[in-house]
C-alpha cells in the first residue's frame, strides 16, 4: 500500500467582479474578500521528511492570487471571456497551481474558493 499526504495552504484576496447572465444583485458590480484554499497530494517524502515545503506551494498559490489581488476580475484573462464565478475562479487557479506544481510525486488534488465566511466551492479534476 502506497502512503499518501495531503497538505493544504491558504491564501486571499480582495477583487470584484459582477455576473454576467445572472438575473440578480450579483448581476451589479461588488466585491468579495476571496480566500483560497489549495490541497496537494505526495505521493512520498524528500530526504527532509516533507512531501514538499507548504512556502513552495504558498509561494506558488500567492503568485497567481497577487495576480487577481484589487483588480475587476472581468477586465483580467480568462475572465473577459468566462463569467468570474466562484466555480471558475476555483478552476481557473488549479489549472495555474497544477501547472506549476504537478509532477511524479506532487499532484493538485482541489482547490476551494471562499467568496464569504458562509459559501464555496471545491474544485477538483480528475485526469482520464
Amino acid at each position: 500500500m502506497s502512503a499518501l499526504y495531503s497538505l493544504r495552504v491558504a491564501s486571499e484576496f480582495a477583487a470584484a467582479h459582477h455576473l454576467r447572465h445572472y438575473e440578480g444583485d450579483c448581476n451589479r458590480l461588488h466585491g468579495h474578500n476571496w480566500r483560497v484554499e489549495a490541497e496537494v497530494e505526495a505521493r512520498e517524502l524528500d530526504s527532509a521528511g516533507m512531501g514538499i515545503d507548504f512556502r513552495e506551494i504558498r509561494r506558488n498559490l500567492r503568485a497567481i492570487t497577487e495576480r487577481l489581488d484589487h483588480r475587476y476580475l472581468n477586465e483580467l484573462d480568462p475572465f473577459t471571456e468566462l463569467n468570474p464565478t466562484a466555480e471558475n475562479i476555483a478552476r481557473h487557479i488549479h489549472g495555474e497551481l497544477s501547472a506549476r506544481l504537478n509532477g511524479p510525486v506532487i499532484r493538485v488534488v482541489a482547490v476551494t474558493v471562499w467568496e464569504n465566511d458562509r459559501a464555496s466551492v471545491r474544485y477538483t479534476h480528475q485526469e482520464a
